[in-house]
């Protein structure tokens, strides 16, 4: 089993939960219609990774998000993570109606930071950026969310019990693209002004 790390432990999720179409722009930007309902899927805990594949199969494309560690049924913990995509077939399996597992449940489709623990921090202060090769990309957080986190647990708890370690990944801003072999990514997670997480990757 794939693990995660929360500051010095390590933790195995059952699973990860995630919001698609969370944010209005990342919507437009892909042509989709605005969804009448909160839109879930699910990724194994073989998904896991703390490498950035360029390729599996086809190109992926990268979607970074705010993430969040589960315990006792309550956000316990915050993090970063790269939701990977296989564009192509996404948009294949959504034309003929079929659902997208086979474009984002594959292996090493999330890639995360470590865990911090949430304390005091509060929660609509919380954003992201990534940067590709030193520029700008991605900038977004919990203030244009469609859907806030309080409200993503809730929709989630009303249908699957939330295991100690699963984690939430809470969609993306605009601004994904695709993956290329050798991109530096570097990525911070923000409340406000202040640095929480910096993590950067090096595509393979």
């Amino acid at each position: 089993m794939n693990a995660i790390r929360f500051e010095e432990q390590l933790i195995t999720p059952s699973k990860i939960l995630c919001v698609g179409r969370n944010y209005v722009e990342h919507i437009q930007e892909l042509n989709n219609a605005v969804p009448e309902q909160m839109v879930v899927f699910h990724k194994p805990n073989s998904s896991i990774s703390s490498t950035l594949n360029a390729v599996h199969e086809e190109t992926l494309h990268y979607e970074t998000e705010i993430c969040f560690l589960i315990k006792d049924g309550q956000y316990h913990g915050v993090g970063l993570g790269l939701d990977l995509t296989k564009r192509e077939l996404q948009s294949y399996l959504k034309a003929k109606g079929l659902p997208w597992e086979r474009a984002k449940a594959f292996n090493g489709s999330a890639v995360f930071s470590k865990f911090i623990p949430l304390d005091e921090l509060e929660l609509t202060s919380l954003q992201l950026e990534l940067y590709i090769n030193s520029v700008r990309i991605q900038c977004g957080g919990v203030p244009q969310m469609m859907y806030k986190p309080n409200a993503i647990l809730a929709d989630l708890a009303s249908y699957t019990t939330l295991e100690d370690g699963d984690v939430v990944m809470t969609g993306t801003p605009k601004g994904v693209g695709e993956v290329h072999k050798g991109d530096v990514f570097l990525g911070r997670l923000k409340a406000g002004d202040e640095t929480l997480i910096e993590i950067e990757w090096v595509a393979e």
